[in-house]
């Protein structure tokens, strides 16, 4: 081959390299319909309206822990974790007299939540009881001389692209529904408890979330699950309905009668 030829041949070379490299770098640079969306400093961005925390696949909600999921019981926790109704539905019920389901409760029911999302802060609300938690996003310590409360003390911070809500603070309240599927069972948790979600975007339309329970009073080790949250743009038009508890129901068990 002569050396003119072989010169030609670089050069097609070069110009077929440099063609592949321009089309890879247009087809990186066009977003996909799946792409995950970031906010401004980079960060996924989780903003948006969703449903209810569930299994995968799952058409319910995820109302109630599996227990298959929890670990052992330490001494005398598994008398702690249960406890028997009273017959008070101030106590068996306290959400019939608007007192607060408490966390995660309130977040497990079949309600959608709005997440809104800044460099500071992430805001979940869900439309249960308009229960809401405002969610620092700088990594600060847990406060130490605040009263105990119902959904606890927040505080997140980010790995990467997975954002950890770590939370302690809490009141002794019941921790799931359970009690609608055996009437004669709280599940409780301690004010020893520590909650820690991570929420990672898997896709435009998916936030793979991990759960995981920490009540070193019941349980002998943290024990976690995993659920999604699936995003719904149609509930953007009407957004969150209001739900509205009166403070002096007097309905006995919920159950209102003439």
């Amino acid at each position: 081959m002569s050396r003119q030829r072989i010169k030609v041949a670089a050069l097609l070379a070069v110009l077929a390299l440099t063609v592949i490299a321009s089309q890879l770098v247009r087809a990186q640079a066009q977003p996909t319909s799946n792409q995950i969306p970031r906010a401004a400093d980079g960060k996924p961005d989780f903003s948006g309206m969703w449903d209810n925390p569930k299994e995968a696949g799952a058409k319910g909600a995820a109302t109630v822990f599996n227990r298959a999921k929890m670990a052992p019981f330490v001494p005398g926790g598994e008398a702690l974790f249960y406890e028997p109704r009273t017959g008070d539905p101030r106590h068996d019920e306290p959400r019939a007299f608007c007192m607060p389901s408490g966390f995660p409760s309130a977040f497990l029911g079949p309600y959608p939540v709005q997440i809104i999302q800044t460099p500071q802060y992430l805001v979940m609300a869900t439309e249960f009881m308009n229960v809401t938690r405002i969610i620092p996003l700088d990594g600060r310590p847990h406060k130490t001389d605040i009263e105990p409360t119902f959904y606890g003390e927040p505080v997140g911070r980010w790995e990467g692209d997975t954002l950890v809500i770590e939370a302690k603070n809490y009141k002794r309240w019941s921790l799931d529904d359970w009690y609608y599927q055996n009437p004669k069972e709280y599940r409780m948790h301690t004010e020893a408890l520590r909650t820690i979600e991570r929420l990672r975007r898997v896709d435009r339309d998916t936030i793979a979330y991990e759960f995981t329970v920490d009540d070193p009073k019941i349980f002998t080790k943290p024990w976690s699950v995993d659920w999604e949250m699936k995003r719904h743009p149609e509930w953007e038009k009407t957004g969150l309905y209001e739900m509205v508890c009166n403070e002096n129901n007097r309905c006995e068990g919920g159950n209102c009668r003439k």
